[in-house]
């Protein structure tokens, strides 16, 4: 995720980042304005045409159109935000299991803090990497009788790494430990990890439908395509810029809303999953250390 000063206006105005939309369509735009011009050379020094009010129906359509883009960026935005919640739901379950550990234990039990502080950091990496490309054995820490061969049996490793912590949390029950009370308080944030990571796998893999993904596409495609057609008959030459920036408009909130819909990858624009896991890190070592 970029991390940016949204007050300095001048600097974002004239920053261009690889992830910016005006350098992913910049070859788009090349066409498009190559597309009017050769309109424009046609209508006006071919067949010499002379139509009037020839852009009503693209500024009505242009409106419906903004609507629909304003709900799509909108939506997209919403599985964004939603997913950042749920990290920082996260990041604040992690700091409530640790410090009810480091309560319930004991500055004592220090080999039990310790597979407890890598089975918490264990479980964050495992989710992390599994909402992105999939989870990574190798990338886990070894834990107490939980080495590398049991993390690299297969299938999934978030739900390894959970069912190891409620192995853990039980046998400390089992044996006199914690209370049955204190093993409820504990058992609350262990299911808050599964149903976070269980929202992030609904946002995932459930993206927008693909009829309306397909017809907004389409729908820009055509408007753009024919706009030429009659704003060359009213600004000539001029209608090169003015719709290539249409197209710079629509096409951006398209092109942005397909980047953010999906916030756990590692775009630019996509949370900074990583940052939040080493804070999370930080904490649970610093307070189960």
């Amino acid at each position: 995720m970029i991390t940016y000063n949204p007050k300095d206006w001048w600097k974002l105005i004239f920053a261009f980042h690889r992830s910016d939309s005006f350098r992913v369509l910049l070859p788009g735009m090349v066409a498009v304005a190559f597309y009017t011009a050769a309109v424009a050379f046609l209508e006006n020094q071919v067949f010499h045409l002379s139509f009037k009010n020839t852009t009503i129906v693209h500024s009505l359509i242009g409106f419906v159109l903004s609507m629909m883009l304003i709900f799509r960026t909108n939506t997209a935005y919403d599985r964004w935000w939603e997913g950042r919640k749920l990290w920082g739901s996260f990041v604040n379950n992690s700091r409530n299991l640790a410090l009810k550990l480091h309560a319930f234990l004991g500055p004592a039990a220090a080999v039990e803090r310790t597979l407890f502080r890598t089975l918490i950091v264990n479980y964050l990496l495992a989710s992390k990497e599994h909402l992105r490309q999939g989870a990574v054995a190798s990338n886990l820490a070894a834990a107490g009788p939980y080495d590398a061969a049991h993390w690299s049996r297969g299938g999934h490793l978030p739900n390894r790494v959970l069912a190891a912590l409620f192995t853990e949390i039980n046998r400390l029950y089992t044996g006199g430990t914690i209370s049955g009370d204190q093993l409820i308080l504990l058992n609350a944030e262990l299911q808050s990890f599964a149903d976070n990571l269980g929202a992030c796998e609904r946002i995932k893999k459930t993206p927008i439908p693909y009829a309306y993904s397909l017809f907004l596409k389409k729908i820009i495609f055509i408007y753009v395509f024919t706009m030429p057609i009659g704003f060359v008959l009213d600004f000539g030459y001029w209608a090169v810029p003015v719709v290539t920036f249409v197209f710079y408009a629509f096409a951006s909130i398209e092109v942005i809303a397909e980047e953010i819909e999906d916030p756990f990858g590692a775009d630019a624009n996509d949370l900074p999953t990583d940052a939040i896991t080493e804070t999370i890190r930080a904490n649970v070592g610093e307070i189960l250390g």
